[in-house]
């Protein structure tokens, strides 16, 4: 048998599980200890006829009892006050007297009982507020509500527009101290900086440019919306990141919702329209440029062809002068020979007179589909 299994003939005692067990029978025994019905050595009760002996009260003592007490639970409770644990998501802020002394990590820790006192702060939540309207959850899958949100949405354009605008904000803790302390209420400080960045921002722009470039829109609200919150902390470590700004949605308002429908139909009839003729200019004119454009080369190249082959012509036949100057024989006999040497291929029918003949000499026709002699025909 183990020591443990052992136990003492009047039993085993019941010990305090938790440490508010252990200062209720602690208080208990102290109780107990002051009492003024202390039992004496003998065990034998009092004879009822006898006469308790009845002693005078000490008020200094009751009082002595009591402060004894509480001094024994404050102990108790800054005992058990004195450790504490911080979760892994958390950053703990500790004060000392008032005064900021550390930031502790996640784990366990060790602080000054009544002395010290501690904040802790979630630095992975992201926290998020909405604009214009609220996220509902009935079920399993969230709802969305704007009713009595107008307030809030309805904005004014560059152009004098009203326009309805819905959008989130997400951001998280950034320096845990100066979420603390530095700003009383730092949930409502981002709703009005938020509202106020991106009212300043619609109203410096055109209602088709908050249209159609939401995400142009929600890249300045954040930036803008980040240095207005480091200038309200005051300090290198901003209290607040923003970590997403996001337009839900971006309408007109609901009264004006059918007039702004006829009108956008009309403008994407006027750019239909516009589209399709730019379609029909760019098909047709660069076609007709190049055509006009081929015309005209062609009349160049025609001219530069005419004008080189006068030229040719004009320098060939004064070069065949120079030579007919120098041999006016030998000139003229090649020059018909060379015009004979042109005209005679295209001749198919070819006829040799005799000059002392009367009549035409026959002349085989080799070249003939037949080979039939030539017809003499007379001149």
């Amino acid at each position: 048998m183990s020591l443990n299994d052992q136990q003492p003939p009047w039993g085993r005692k019941k010990k305090p599980q938790t440490p508010e067990d252990l200062v209720a029978q602690l208080i208990k025994k102290i109780q107990d200890f002051f009492s003024d019905d202390k039992k004496t050595g003998s065990n034998e009760p009092p004879h009822p006829d006898q006469p308790r002996e009845t002693r005078p009260a000490n008020p200094l003592a009751s009082i002595g009892k009591i402060i004894a007490i509480v001094a024994l639970i404050l102990i108790a409770q800054g005992v058990y006050s004195s450790f504490y644990k911080i979760a892994p998501s958390e950053v703990g802020v500790v004060l000392r007297l008032g005064k900021y002394a550390s930031t502790k990590p996640s784990g366990l820790h060790f602080k000054i009982p009544y002395i010290d006192h501690l904040y802790k702060v979630d630095v992975e939540q992201i926290r998020k507020e909405e604009f214009g309207f609220r996220s509902r959850f009935p079920g399993q899958q969230p709802t969305f509500s704007r009713k009595g949100y107008d307030v809030e949405s309805l904005m004014l354009t560059a152009d004098k527009n009203v326009i309805n605008v819905a959008w989130i904000v997400q951001y998280r803790v950034g320096d845990p101290y100066s979420f603390l302390f530095l700003v009383k209420d730092v949930r409502q400080a981002v709703r009005d900086i938020s509202e106020s960045v991106t009212r300043r921002i619609v109203g410096n722009m055109d209602f088709d440019y908050v249209l159609s470039n939401r995400d142009l829109l929600a890249a300045s609200v954040k930036q803008e919306l980040q240095i207005e919150l480091n200038n309200l902390f005051g300090t290198s470590l901003p209290g607040i990141k923003i970590g997403t700004v996001q337009f839900q949605d971006i309408n007109p308002p609901d009264k004006v919702k059918p007039a702004f429908n006829e009108v956008n139909e009309a403008d994407q009839d006027m750019k239909r329209l516009v589209n399709e003729a730019q379609e029909t200019y760019n098909r047709v004119i660069p076609k007709a440029r190049g055509n006009a454009k081929k015309i005209v080369e062609e009349a160049r190249g025609y001219a530069f062809t005419r004008v080189n082959e006068s030229k040719g012509e004009t320098q060939r036949f004064v070069d065949i002068l120079k030579e007919y100057r120098l041999a006016p024989d030998v000139t003229r006999k090649r020059i018909y020979l060379e015009t004979m040497s042109k005209v005679l291929p295209q001749v198919k029918d070819i006829y040799i007179i005799d000059r002392d003949q009367s009549g035409p000499v026959p002349f085989l026709n080799l070249g003939g589909a037949a080979g039939l002699p030539i017809q003499p025909q007379s001149k």
